[in-house]
């Protein structure tokens, strides 16, 4: 069954994107790109740093380009920024999320990154680990060209007095993630690209790109400089600021997080979970289990849509909602993870209305994200504990304008709010931070519901870090400062 407002009708959109002026990484994930490395680097030299982003700036891949061999985009952290000579606060437009960081006392607890998952652990992002000023993200066909692309980009980065903190390599890219269930399937449109499609599903390029209408139908605060910084005019008039230049169109904010993922950790679990007694178990339960903490089966077909067994046929399924065909979660659980990433059309007031969806697309992020580790399949996760000393998991990575009403709405409300949509004790089950009290799986049924007790820990935070990914004109931009 589909919702309201998900008929298949594709929107038209009349906004024109400045594709030449918008990095790469907004318009497409670089699916033809099956190799990633994500450097994380410091600045050890402002005129060093420089040299290299005017060097670097005809590199970058913009908007309009389909890269068929490499791509490479570029983002900063607010400390990036300040040592590039550049006031990163909101004072000057940045966001106060951006401005502060990841790591404050308050925004731990909303982000669930205390106890285990503390930034005292991480291996980068953290307090105890090296600074970040620059992300650099590199993207090609195969793992020999992506080789020499990093080789180039790493001797140049030494030359200019560039410190390379951590290399975080990806796996190579294929449709699943590693608990096994297909991946990337419920992504936002963007207004004004080429690809379509149903209302519920386009959003406003101003959700995910500085400098247009969003779902209000206003202009996210972006970041500006004065005009006598600016004195080669590179950037433009900015629209309100009086004096000042746009530094942030065309720009977007760049959230990461390394997630580690508990693999064995998972199907052990779902397998002991759904034996009835001593001896083998029960591969068709095992899944069954797995399917609905996901709320989607492996092949990605949607509970909602084949509630009893997997069915390939949906695969792709994304245009559907939950209210009319499942309002009271007893095919896809409230609480299961796709439920909570995306509610749909669940959502008061109006739950199965056009304004339940319009909430929701008020808090949509564009995943960006690539996996990282050697695979590990079912029967070898349920052979043998947790290798230690093997680790898997996902390099997430999203878009938005505004970090506080999408990311971290999204990871506080939906994610880790144990009290989600009528629920009481119910965490994300995959992702979700733990509660003080014991985290529990509700399974609604009919005539009585199942609870899962004891849900063990599936993901941990490995780093993580605020960036803001600039239009290719403030890029320019920031190699000129002080020249």
């Amino acid at each position: 069954q589909k919702g309201p407002g998900m008929a298949p009708s594709a929107v038209n959109s009349r906004v024109h994107l400045e594709l030449d002026d918008i990095q790469g990484l907004v318009a497409r994930g670089y699916g033809n790109l099956r190799a990633a490395s994500f450097l994380l680097i410091s600045i050890e030299d402002a005129g060093g740093a420089r040299r290299w982003l005017e060097w670097l700036v005809e590199s970058i891949t913009s908007g309009s380009a389909r890269p068929k061999d490499h791509s490479l985009n570029v983002a900063f952290t607010a400390s990036g920024f300040a040592k590039l000579g550049l006031d990163a606060s909101p004072e000057s437009g940045f966001s106060s999320e951006f401005a502060e960081g990841i790591t404050t006392p308050h925004r731990r607890r909303l982000l669930g990154d205390v106890d285990s998952n503390a930034p005292e652990a991480w291996v980068w992002g953290g307090p105890r680990t090296p600074g970040v000023d620059v992300l650099l993200l590199l993207y090609a066909t195969d793992a020999p060209e992506l080789d020499a692309l990093r080789a180039l980009h790493v001797a140049r980065l030494s030359a200019e007095g560039m410190r390379e903190v951590a290399t975080l390599e990806t796996r190579e890219l294929d449709a699943f993630e590693h608990f096994g269930f297909h991946d990337g399937i419920s992504q936002p449109i963007i207004e004004g690209l080429s690809k379509t499609g149903p209302w519920a599903d386009t959003l406003r390029a101003g959700e995910f790109l500085l400098g247009y209408p969003n779902e209000y139908r206003l202009y996210t605060m972006r970041p500006f400089v004065s005009a006598s910084m600016d004195p080669k005019g590179l950037l433009p008039t900015h629209p309100t600021q009086r004096g000042s230049h746009d530094l942030g169109r065309n720009g977007s904010y760049l959230v990461f997080r390394q997630l580690r993922q508990y693999v064995h950790r998972f199907w052990r679990y779902v397998d002991s979970t759904t034996k009835q007694g001593p001896g083998a178990g029960d591969p068709d339960a095992r899944t069954r289990l797995a399917a609905k903490i996901v709320g989607r089966w492996p092949s990605g077909a949607p509970l909602v849509l084949a509630p009893e067994t997997d069915d390939e046929r949906l695969a792709g399924a994304n245009d559907f909602g939950y209210h009319q065909a499942d309002r009271y979660g007893i095919r896809c659980p409230i609480g299961s993870h796709v439920r909570r990433a995306n509610p749909r059309d669940s959502l008061e007031p109006g739950p199965g209305s056009r304004r339940s969806i319009g909430i929701g697309k008020r808090h949509r992020i564009l995943r960006r994200g690539r996996g990282y580790g050697p695979r590990v399949d079912i029967q070898a996760a349920l052979a043998s504990d947790e290798d230690l000393g093997e680790e898997r998991g996902l390099h997430f990575i999203c878009l938005n304008t505004n970090i506080a009403r999408q990311f971290e709405f999204v990871q506080h409300t939906w994610i880790n709010d144990p009290r989600f949509n009528g629920l009481y004790e119910d965490p994300d089950p995959l992702g979700g931070a733990t509660p003080r009290t014991e985290p529990r799986f509700t399974i609604q049924g009919t005539p009585l519901r199942t609870r899962l007790r004891g849900i063990l820990e599936f993901t941990s935070v490995r780093g993580g870090g605020y960036f803001f990914l600039p239009g290719i004109r403030a890029i320019r931009y920031l190699a000129s400062i002080g020249s």
